[in-house]
């Protein structure tokens, strides 16, 4: 069994977004990245091209990712039982892990949607302009709109009656709903989505062009019907 690899940039991407769902992460022994926030409302996977020889536990995966970049091409070696070695020329970093009962990690089965309710592609763009439109004008809830026939995501702060939007049409549909997300959930790497939600309040993000899948919650006050 081979102990030792490199990460390629792919991987250290990904880690470095689920850095931000969460700080801490139980990698499984294989090829497969799984996190979930502390708050249970994110859970995240990816398929990368490394194999994982064992299951190992970081506590603070954003020192541990800077760590990396103090090295050119480090080399992981995981031959021993309680720490990996970070290698690198002459230069030697022992890295020890953490105990996987401090960690808050995903549940072992797969995670599905309960129901498929509304679907529509999320550009590349429209993801950049709504996030970036949040930040400008602080605005806390994404919502996706259906009514009139549309989809429309609109950034916006619900509790305010007269706060900015900013809206983008994003497909069609023949019901009505209010699917509502806080913008601070939507920790996902850039790039177009298919977006799946369950009137059950769960989303489904699935990156176009990478193994990549994003679960996360809606807000309770969401709503769910068909058009009069």
């Amino acid at each position: 069994m081979n102990t030792t690899m490199t990460l390629c940039d792919n991987t250290l991407m990904v880690l470095k977004n689920f850095a931000g769902i969460n700080n801490s992460i139980l990698v499984k022994k294989g090829s497969k990245l799984r996190t979930m926030s502390v708050a249970k409302n994110i859970l995240a996977e990816a398929d990368i091209t490394e194999d994982f020889p064992r299951e190992f536990g970081i506590y603070d995966l954003n020192q541990f990712l800077n760590g990396l970049s103090l090295h050119q091409d480090p080399n992981l070696d995981f031959s021993e039982d309680t720490y990996l070695t970070i290698r690198e020329g002459k230069r030697r970093v022992k890295y020890f892990y953490a105990d996987p009962q401090v960690i808050v990690s995903p549940p072992e089965k797969e995670i599905s949607l309960p129901t498929k309710d509304v679907c529509f592609q999320l550009e590349s763009i429209t993801l950049e302009k709504l996030l970036k439109a949040a930040a400008v004008y602080q605005l806390p809830d994404l919502s996706a709109v259906g009514e009139a026939g549309v989809v429309k995501l609109v950034v916006r702060d619900k509790k305010n009656d007269t706060s900015n939007e900013f809206a983008i049409v994003v497909g069609e549909t023949d019901k009505q709903f209010t699917f509502n997300f806080k913008v601070e959930n939507i920790k996902i790497i850039p790039g177009a989505y298919n977006v799946v939600i369950s009137s059950k309040l769960l989303a489904e993000f699935t990156n176009e062009r990478m193994n990549l899948t994003y679960f996360i919650a809606l807000e309770p006050d969401s709503t769910f019907g068909w058009q009069q």
